[in-house]
């Protein structure tokens, strides 16, 4: 029975008074974001614990320790430090808001959270929630995308000081660099009871609909959809993605005759001899890849969405 002194959250929305704030000092953004957003929400009322993430074993060793004092948890940085924490937020079953502080934010742009800090406090003191899938990679999970080739030898390749200090263009002057060394490869993709043997220069496997900075995964993807979406780039020349960047943009990509596709909720691609798997930027295990979906796995302080970020 709900009084006029304790009324309850409407649906959707969280109860919080009380949160853990993990920020990544490293991260392009981070340190300057996390202190504009940590002003933002004490403002609005709600108690903060401050801790610093450096590593993925720290930040879950923190969530453990800390997640039965606080009704949420706050993640400031780029899309690895969200996806290292993940497995800590989702085993403390609370709700995580997220501040942008990396290069690429593509989680936040999925989920249409502000870059300014300050913006995406507000949603978080707005106390909205949205259920999302996550994606696992032999037992890693990720929240935008995994893939096998180009974007794991960019991942490899990637200088951290100078991602930092030129964001994007950082991202832009390296992919140059991997593209004039890129060679095709042999795979094997199975789902669902059917299999395809590829010759492919990159094998992607998403569940957000952003990556790579604001490139789309597929016109229909969406982050609560139960479902991965993959794509194999099987071109003649590695220098036609050039070619074809406006369509990964606008996630058309699929409509061209080099880019297979493919929707299901497991996927399993084998290569020849082991490649490296990149997942939201950071190199995670070694084909064989088995990649699954966990439907509707975290609650994130989001703006609902009917459709999209970016449809319409």
């Amino acid at each position: 029975m709900t009084t006029a002194s304790n009324p309850e959250p409407p649906a959707g929305r969280a109860v919080t008074r009380r949160l853990l704030f993990l920020y990544n000092p490293h991260s392009r953004e981070g340190a300057s974001a996390a202190e504009h957003a940590i002003a933002r929400l004490r403002e609005g009322g709600l108690d903060i614990r401050q801790e610093r993430c450096t590593s993925p074993a720290g930040t879950l060793a923190i969530i453990a320790r800390d997640a039965a004092l606080v009704d949420g948890i706050v993640l400031c940085g780029g899309d690895g430090t969200l996806s290292a924490a993940a497995p800590g937020v989702i085993a403390s079953g609370l709700p995580m808001g997220i501040i942008p502080g990396g290069t690429a934010n593509d989680l936040a742009r999925t989920l249409d959270i502000p870059g300014n800090p300050e913006r995406a406090a507000d949603i978080i003191l707005d106390g909205q929630r949205r259920q999302i899938d996550v994606g696992e990679v032999n037992g890693r999970i990720f929240f935008n995308v995994a893939s096998i080739g180009i974007s794991a030898d960019l991942a490899r390749g990637l200088d951290p000081g100078l991602k930092r200090r030129w964001g994007r263009l950082g991202y832009a002057l390296a992919a140059l660099k991997v593209l004039s060394r890129a060679r095709p490869f042999r795979a094997t993709i199975a789902t669902e009871g059917a299999s395809v043997q590829v010759t492919t220069y990159q094998i992607a496997v998403g569940n957000g609909r952003y990556y790579g900075a604001g490139m789309t995964v597929a016109s229909s993807a969406a982050i609560d959809d139960g479902r991965l979406d993959l794509y194999s780039l099987e071109f003649a020349s590695v220098w036609r993605m050039a070619l074809m960047l406006p369509a990964f943009r606008k996630g058309s990509h699929g409509a061209r005759n080099e880019v297979r596709t493919a929707s299901a909720a497991r996927f399993e691609v084998v290569t020849g001899t082991p490649k490296s798997v990149n997942a939201d930027g950071e190199l995670v295990t070694t084909t064989p890849a088995r990649f699954i979906v966990r439907p509707r796995a975290i609650s994130v302080f989001a703006p609902h969405q009917s459709k999209p970020a970016g449809s319409g």
